[in-house]
Parts: structure tokens; sequence; C-alpha cells
């Protein structure tokens, strides 16, 4: 009875044991894991030729989500059908699904996608390795940066170029990697041959560049591999976004018997943000009512708000049109409309601003060229604001300013001439002598104050940059990484040295490009017709800048 007993436990006590090591359960107490999984063993090893089985096999340091393998896993060339996971423990083995071409070399990416079972850390950089059914492996290889906020998870599509341009939109890469943490890439297992990258978010991970929804960088070139060639690095990208749908109205509701509020499906170029591009038609009336004024105010960025001319039947058929609406990337439709939902509610909100830049009573306002903005919450008659203003320093001596409008609810103000170093100033504008369409006015003068900085409060860089030819017209451009993330830039166009001063201190990345197409900015490409992006290079370290220290002699090699 007793031995019974005895064997009893044991088996209950190894079924807890074995259940126990079965399930995948994080430890209790302690600090969090923040340690992302590796790869601790790959079969076969990288360079293996003449290799015969349908599988390899992966070796992990701690558990890993099964789900996320499957996602983080990309074989090139593509291959039909849908890998299977034999797991057991750390280790899996991946079948494929059908059998490997021959004399082919095989290429391997497990992504950053990746994650472990118990906290959900990614694997901090992808992971590639290659093998050939043949006797032997192609080993050419790209390699480069993709420079974004957060990279991690960016493709990489490589394409080998036949007779037909290659197309992203429509056909799914030849080979594919993964950018890691930092940025980096590496395509390996490359054939001799010429070759067409870009650098895709691919956000739902179909192998296709979906414009409406991904984003994508341009090579500045393509790659041709011949039988020497080993390595080609460097080919770095930015991504952007490419729209080629024209916006349209969403919506349009009246707030009140004043102002409308009009959805777009994207932002709008602000040069099409003029009332005489907006209309409402009464189709009950065959009345047309024009707008008095149009205006970004403090809304959604795909909204804007219109004043209108003439107050708006309720009980009639109202629709909103506008002629001519353009978005940010010039995509244009020329006249589009929807149903006005009308309201007869008494507009009552007084006139004040929102919003100011600099922030009022600003101490670092510059002596040159500072531009102030002063965002109002209704639209009013430029007129009106010319002469309301003024512009003196705390012993009343006037400042001569220029007055820009931006749109009818926003103006900056620019004094003509230089001011003093390390001085006060202030600027008063008469809200009481100022009304919106509705009447409204607010009975107060409004004082904004403000410092400006020394001049020896700013610093500077200048140096040389190599490598460079140019005819094909270098621009720097110093870009703050913190706070306004303020950006110098400087056209080179005599000689390869720059000198970049007035700058606001703070820390600075530094980079260069190309401006082959002279426009003055950075050019992106485009898919089809194929335009490569222009060339950049970065400084490789960041810059600290200090107050009243130019941080000179700097060697920028541009690769």
């Amino acid at each position: 009875m007793s031995y019974n007993i005895i064997k009893y436990f044991l088996l209950l006590l190894l079924g807890f044991l074995l259940s126990d090591c079965a399930n995948q359960l994080p430890p209790g107490g302690g600090e969090v894991d923040k340690v992302p999984p590796v790869i601790t063993e790959i079969s076969p090893p990288d360079g293996t030729t003449n290799y015969k089985e349908d599988y390899f096999e992966l070796t992990f340091s701690k558990y890993v989500e099964k789900r996320s393998l499957k996602d983080a896993i990309f074989i090139s060339p593509a291959i039909n059908g849908n890998i299977e996971l034999d797991w057991s423990g750390h280790s899996v083995r991946v079948i494929f699904p059908q059998k490997l071409k021959d004399s082919t070399t095989y290429v391997i990416t497990i992504g950053t996608d990746l994650v472990d079972y118990n906290n959900k850390n990614r694997m901090a950089q992808s992971v590639t390795f290659s093998f050939s059914t043949g006797n032997k492996v192609d080993k050419k290889i790209i390699s480069g940066k993709v420079f974004e906020e957060k990279p991690s998870g960016i493709l990489i599509f490589a394409y080998k170029k036949g007779k037909e341009e290659p197309n992203p939109m429509k056909v799914k890469p030849d080979y594919i990697s993964q950018v890691g943490n930092d940025g980096r890439y590496k395509i390996i297992g490359l054939a001799e041959g010429d070759y067409r990258v870009f650098a895709v978010y691919d956000q739902y991970r179909d192998f296709l560049f979906q414009p409406e929804q991904d984003k994508i960088g341009m090579p500045s070139k393509d790659v041709l591999f011949s039988e020497k060639d080993t390595l080609f690095s460097n080919l770095n990208f930015f991504l952007t976004k490419i729209d080629t749908s024209a916006p349209r109205i969403l919506s349009s509701v009246m707030t009140d018997k004043m102002h409308i509020l009009v959805n777009f499906t994207e932002p709008l170029d602000p040069s099409c943000m003029r009332s005489n591009n907006f209309f409402v038609y009464d189709s009950t009336t065959q009345k047309r009512t024009p707008m008095l004024f149009a205006y970004k105010g403090n809304t959604k960025p795909t909204e804007i708000v219109l004043v209108t001319s003439h107050e708006i039947p309720e009980s009639n058929s109202c629709w909103f049109f506008a002629d001519s609406i353009k978005d940010m990337s010039g995509n244009k439709y020329m006249r589009d409309f929807a149903q006005l939902t009308v309201s007869t509610k008494p507009d009552t909100a007084k006139l004040d601003f929102y919003k100011y830049s600099p922030p009022n009573r600003t101490d670092h306002a510059d002596f040159l060229d500072q531009k102030f903005t002063f965002y109002l919450n209704d639209g009013v008659d430029s007129n009106q604001v010319k002469n309301i203003i003024t512009f003196t320093d705390t012993s009343r001596i006037p400042v001569d300013f220029n007055i820009r409008f931006i749109d009818d609810a926003t103006f900056q103000i620019e004094s003509l001439k230089p001011l003093e170093t390390r001085k006060d100033y202030i600027i008063m504008i008469n809200l009481s002598r100022l009304t919106d369409a509705a009447g409204n006015k607010r009975d107060s003068v409004y004082q904004y104050k403000f410092k400006t900085i020394a001049g020896s409060d700013f610093t500077g860089i200048s140096g040389v940059l190599n490598n460079v030819n140019l005819d094909k017209r270098p621009v720097l451009v110093l870009q703050g990484i913190d706070g306004d993330k303020i950006i110098y830039t400087q056209f080179l166009s005599n000689n390869n040295r720059f000198n970049i001063d007035r700058v606001t201190p703070g820390k600075y990345s530094l980079w260069a490009y190309l401006d082959v197409d002279k426009n003055n900015s950075y050019s992106y490409g485009t898919i089809l017709p194929f335009k490569p992006a222009e060339e950049f290079s970065f400084y490789p370290d960041t810059l600290d800048l200090k107050a009243r220290w130019v941080q000179s002699d700097l060697i920028f090699n541009f690769k």
C-alpha cells in the first residue's frame, strides 16, 4: 500500500514539473526583465553550401512569442506557401512549404518584430544568414542606414532589375531585410547584377508599397555589382509620404450663425486658404453667399474655419463649395461640395489671442529678423489691425515695424530695423478697436512683452565639407534635436568651407545634401517614372553648441 502511495506522489510531482516546464511563465517578483531576446545558435551555419534539407533551426536566449517569430521571418528569394514552426523549448525548426530551388543562395532575416514571451522586449537588431543549395554562396552585400526617428521595423525592398522598372506598388521584392533600432540594415547573399533598393514602412506587412498608408525612401542611385565587387555601403534613406490623392471635403458644419467648420480628408496647402475660394449655395433660393474670412484657427490639422458674409436660412437646402483646394503635395481638386449643416446660434465669443510665438515675456527674442506671430480666435479685417498696434521699447521710443497676414486670423509683426541687444520691448494691441464679423470685441489692450538676447549669447560652427562637387550645389543643414528643432542652412558655391553663425545654443545634428535639381530643398525622388533621391550624408557626431563659443575646424567627409 505504501509503495503505491509513494508511486502516486512521484507521478503527481513529475506531472507538476513537466507542466511547469511546458508553460512559458514569467518569474515571480524582482525587477522587470528589459533584456531583448538574442539568437544563440543557427543551423545551417552562415555560408553553408550544397544544403539539401527543407528546414533551418534557431535557438533563442529565452522564450519568445511564437506568433511574433512568424511575422519576423523574411526569406529571400521569396518562396510560395506558408512556413511551419516546430518548437522545442527555446529552439524552433522552420520548415519550408516546398523543395528549395537548385543552385540558389537563400537569405534568412530574423527581424526586430520578434519579442520575448514574458515582457514583449523586441529583438534589438535583425539577424541575417545565408546558405546555398549549390556549390557556392553569393556574398555581395548592400548596407546603409535609414534616418528616421523610430526606424525599427522598417523593411528594405531590393529588386534585381530586368527589362521593366521595379514597381514596389505592384511587385513584391526579390530580397527583403529589416532595419534595426539604430536604423542600420544589411542585404546579403546577392549575386552580380543591377539592383534597385527601397526603404518601406510597410504597415500591413504585405510586402507592397501602399501610397495611402505607407512611407517610402527612394535610393540616391542603383547598385551595380560586377563579378569582382563585394560591398556597396552607405546607401542611405530618408522616408517620405507619397500623396497621390487630391483633398476632398468630409463635412461642413456651422458652429454658429457666422462660422463654418470644414473638415477635409487631409491638411490643405495654406495658399488656397482664401475667403474667395469658398462659398455657400442655397439651392432653395438659388442664392450664393460669399465668405468674409478664412483661417486655420485652433482646429485639427484637417480642419479650417470660414466666416459667412450673411446669415444662412436654417430651413433651406444649403451646400458648401470649394472652388479649388490643394494639399501639401500639390494635388488639386477643382470643385468640391458637401451639404451644409446650418445653425442660427448667435456668435457671442469675444476676440482674443489663443497663442503667440515666441511666448509672451520671452527673454530669448532675437534682435535681428525676429518674427512675432499672433493667433486670433476669429477672422478680422486686416485694415483694422494695422491701426491698433504700437511697438516701443520700455522708454516708449517707437519701433518701425511691418505686419504680414498669414491668414485672416493670424499675423506676424517684424521690426524694420535691428533691435538693441539685452533690451526690453513691448507690443500693445488695442482689442477694443477690433471687431469680428458679428461685432464682438474685447474692451482691453493686450500687452506682449519680450527681451532680446545679447549678441554674445549665440554660438556657431565652421569647417570644411570634403568629397563633394560644388557643381552639384552642396547644402549644409544644422538641425536642432531638442525643443523647437531650429534649422539653419547654408549653400556652398565658391569653395568647400562653411560658416554658420548666429546659432541658438543647444544640441544639433549636421548633415549635407546635393541640391542637383536646384529647387533649394531636399528632393525625395519618385517611384515611376523613377527619379533618384538627392544624395545626403550625416556628420557622425551630435554637436553640443554652447553660448559664446564657436565650434570651428570641423572636418565633414561626405560619404
